[in-house]
C-alpha cells in the first residue's frame, strides 16, 4: 500500500534536496517508521518470552541491523556472511540463530563459531554436527508438516511435501530422540509454512502444530522445548486495498493458546520470530527518474531503476509495489509499464499504473522496498546496485551504502594465475 503518511511527509519534504545531493536511484529508509514498528511489536507481545530475530537476508545494511540492535531484536541468519553482519551489529551467541538450508560443515563451524542457535533444517545436518564438529546443547528442529498443513499451501511455499525445507513431522520425534543421546539437553523447534499473510491463520495453526510437537518430544525424550519460532511470514499490505495484519489481536492469541497449554505450572516455551517484511518492507523506497518516454502498443516510462535495484516484480509475477509520481500531482493522467533498461521483457517495476502523464526527469517512488529489495539486487549486464540512504528522524539523510562500480563488478577478475596441468601422458585432443 502506499507508504505511511508520517513517512511520506518526511520524505517530500527533502525529495528534491536529496535528489539533487546524491542523484538516483536510491534506496532510502526511514529510521523513525522502522523504530515504531519495532516498539509496537514489542508491545503487540508484551507479557510473553518473546523475541523477533529479524532477518538479515531482507536488509543486510550494516547501518539498519544497528538501529535493530538497539531496539533489542536479534538476528536470523543464514550464511557465513550474514553472521559477520549481525556480530558487526553486536550480536553475541543466543543473539544470532542460523537457519539455512542444505548446509555444509564450514557453514555449521561458523555458526558454532558465533554461538548462534542452529537450526536443523534435515537429519544431514545433525549428522554433520555429531560426524565432523560437535553438537551443541541446545538445538532447534525445523519442522515440516507435510499433509498436516490445511488447505492448498502458500502460494510461495506451496506443497510441504515438494519442498526442501524442513525435517518431516512424522520423523521429528525420533531425530530429537536421537539429538538427546547425542548429548542435547534442550530443544527448539521452528516452522514456516507461509509467506506475506495479512490473516493471522497460518501462524496460529503454526504455533499449534507446534506445541502439539512439543508435548509429543518432551514425552518421549524427558527434554524440554524451550522455544517455538514461528518463522517470518507476516505480510504487508503491498496494494492499495489491502488491510494490514492485525499484530495486537494476533499477539493476544498467542498469549491465549500459551496460557491454555497444560496445568498453569506448566513452563512454556518462549515465542520467537524470524520476520524481516514486517520490521522494514513499509519504511523503504526506491527513487527513480524517468530517462525516456516510448510508445509502442503500449505506453513505457523508462527509468533509470529496474530488477536490478527490485526484483520482486520480475520473480513473482503476483507482486506488487505501489509507484507515485509526487512532483507530477496535477496533470492529466495516463495508464503507463514502468520499465527498467535491462534486455528483458520482465525488467518492470510496474505494469499498467494510473500515473500522471510523465515527463523525462521525473521523480518516481516505488513504495514499500525496505526487505528483499536491495538484497536481491544482481549485476547483469554489469549494472551495479544502487545506494542506500537512511533518512533520520532529525530530516538529515545518510549514505549508507555507495552505489556499486564497474571496478566492483570487475573485481573478480584480478587474481593470482592458477593452472591445472595435463595429466601426464595423455592425448589432448586437437
Amino acid at each position: 500500500m502506499p507508504m505511511s503518511p508520517a513517512f511520506e511527509q518526511r520524505l517530500t519534504a527533502v525529495l528534491p534536496a536529496v535528489v539533487e545531493r546524491f542523484g538516483t536511484p536510491f534506496h532510502i529508509y526511514d529510521a523513525a517508521g522502522i523504530g515504531r514498528t519495532c516498539e509496537h511489536f514489542e508491545r503487540a507481545f508484551a507479557g510473553i518470552d518473546c523475541r523477533e530475530y529479524f532477518a538479515v537476508k531482507a536488509l543486510p545494511n550494516p547501518a539498519v541491523l544497528r538501529l535493530l540492535a538497539r531496539h533489542g531484536l536479534g538476528f536470523d541468519t543464514s550464511s557465513p556472511a550474514e553472521l559477520t553482519l549481525a556480530r558487526a551489529a553486536g550480536a553475541t551467541g543466543r543473539d544470532m540463530c542460523f537457519t539455512s538450508s542444505n548446509t555444509s560443515a564450514a557453514e555449521l563451524a561458523a555458526a558454532l563459531d558465533a554461538g548462534a542457535m542452529i537450526t536443523v533444517d534435515d537429519e544431514a545436518v545433525l549428522n554433520t554436527l555429531a560426524d565432523r564438529l560437535t553438537v551443541p546443547g541446545e538445538l532447534a528442529f525445523r519442522v515440516n508438516p507435510g499433509r498436516n498443513l490445511p488447505g492448498e499451501g502458500d502460494h510461495l511455499f506451496g506443497d510441504p511435501e515438494a519442498t526442501k525445507f524442513g525435517v518431516p513431522a512424522d520423523r521429528l520425534t525420533a531425530l530429537c530422540a536421537r539429538a538427546r543421546d547425542l548429548g542435547v539437553r534442550e530443544f527448539g523447534l521452528h516452522m514456516m509454512v507461509a509467506s506475506n499473510v495479512l490473516g493471522a491463520d497460518p501462524l496460529l495453526f503454526t504455533l499449534d502444530f507446534l506445541l502439539e510437537r512439543a508435548g509429543e518430544i518432551e514425552a518421549a525424550t524427558g527434554r524440554p522445548v524451550t522455544s517455538l519460532n514461528l518463522g517470518g511470514g507476516i505480510g504487508i499490505p503491498y496494494r492499495p486495498q489491502e488491510q494490514p495484519f492485525d499484530l495486537p489481536a494476533f499477539g493476544a492469541a498467542v498469549r491465549a493458546r500459551l496460557a491454555a497449554w497444560g496445568p498453569p505450572d506448566r513452563a512454556r516455551p518462549a515465542i520467537r520470530f524470524e520476520c524481516g517484511r514486517y520490521i522494514t518492507g513499509p519504511h523503504g523506497a526506491l527513487v527513480t527518474r524517468v530517462t525516456n518516454r516510448m510508445a509502442k502498443w503500449r505506453t513505457f516510462a523508462g527509468v533509470d531503476a529496474g530488477m536490478v535495484a527490485l526484483m520482486r516484480p520480475a520473480l513473482y509475477s503476483w507482486a506488487y509495489h505501489h509507484i507515485t509520481a509526487p512532483f507530477a500531482e496535477g496533470r492529466e493522467r495516463e495508464v503507463v509499464d514502468v520499465v527498467g533498461s535491462l534486455p528483458e521483457n520482465s525488467d518492470r517495476l510496474g505494469r499498467d499504473r494510473d500515473l500522471p502523464v510523465l515527463a523525462e526527469g521525473d521523480v518516481l517512488v516505488v513504495h514499500d522496498t525496505g526487505a528483499h529489495g536491495h538484497a536481491m539486487g544482481f549485476n547483469y549486464t554489469g549494472r551495479g546496485r544502487p545506494q542506500e540512504l537512511m533518512l533520520h528522524p532529525d530530516g538529515s539523510v545518510e549514505l549508507i551504502r555507495r552505489a556499486e562500480t564497474e571496478q566492483d563488478l570487475f573485481a573478480t577478475l584480478e587474481f593470482a594465475p592458477r593452472r591445472l596441468a595435463a595429466p601426464s601422458g595423455q592425448q589432448v585432443p586437437s
